[in-house]
């Protein structure tokens, strides 16, 4: 399977501007810019994007542990920050709060943590991961 996306970008790093399309469409023709970078402009940025694909498959990961072990989940709600620091990104946030009758909070954070390690795209990032999971009764 291969999923695409691309990036249009036009004039300097800090007066130009660019769009990004995924191949699905959802972001179509998106804004970004040095200002939705690094300061508070209009559009969306790189880092925003790894942390929206970070919760994504981390939630999806943990979801289809839980579901193995026979467990099933009424929410899982996972945040995730993602630090850029001197140019550099640094690190990643989780933090998951999550609904699940029956479950131990042994096993809750047994499954959260093999989630974070093995989800397709903490498996992809280098930079260090963190995870706060927090069980909702």
């Amino acid at each position: 399977m291969k999923r695409s996306a691309k990036a249009v970008w036009k004039g300097t790093v800090k007066d130009g501007s660019g769009v990004l399309t995924t191949q699905s469409t959802t972001l179509n023709e998106t804004q970004y810019s040095f200002k939705s970078r690094f300061e508070e402009g209009v559009g969306t940025n790189p880092e925003e994007l790894l942390a929206a694909a970070h919760a994504g498959c981390f939630t999806m990961k943990t979801s289809a542990l839980l579901t193995e072990a026979g467990y099933n989940p009424e929410t899982l709600e996972t945040d995730c920050k993602i630090s850029l620091v001197d140019g550099k990104i640094t690190l990643s946030e989780l933090t998951l709060n999550a609904k699940i009758p029956g479950i131990s909070e042994e096993e809750f954070q047994k499954i959260a943590k093999d989630a974070k390690e093995n989800c397709p795209v903490s498996q992809a990032f280098s930079f260090d991961k963190t995870l706060t999971a927090n069980l909702i009764n």
